[in-house]
């Protein structure tokens, strides 16, 4: 393989790790709801969007063909983890959740 597209797919990896971490980090430490709710909902759906993109990279390029399984992966991903933290926001709000309640 490439050395240029080892290293992409390395880098991709790397980032991807970062941000899921990031956002797994957010999840335990922030302090309430709606804050709690960014960590999972944005650096975690980048992190796994990176090493789907970095898996699609790598499988694209070592066998025959186009690696479109990653792909739409990420596009489920990209689609319900917005629809899923707007959901989760809108019923917390409905309940009458606020910075008080833990």
């Amino acid at each position: 393989m490439n050395p240029a597209i080892e290293f992409l797919v390395a880098a991709l990896i790397l980032l991807g790790a970062l941000f899921a971490l990031l956002g797994s980090v957010g999840l335990a430490r922030l302090p309430d709801f709606f804050t709690r709710l960014h960590g999972p909902t944005k650096a975690t759906t980048l992190g796994v969007g990176a090493m789907s993109l970095a898996s699609a990279l790598y499988f694209t390029t070592t066998q025959p063909g186009l690696s479109l399984h990653e792909i739409a992966v990420m596009m489920f991903l990209f689609i319900t983890a917005p629809v899923s933290a707007h959901l989760l926001a809108k019923a917390a709000l409905h309940r009458g959740k606020d910075d008080a309640d833990q």
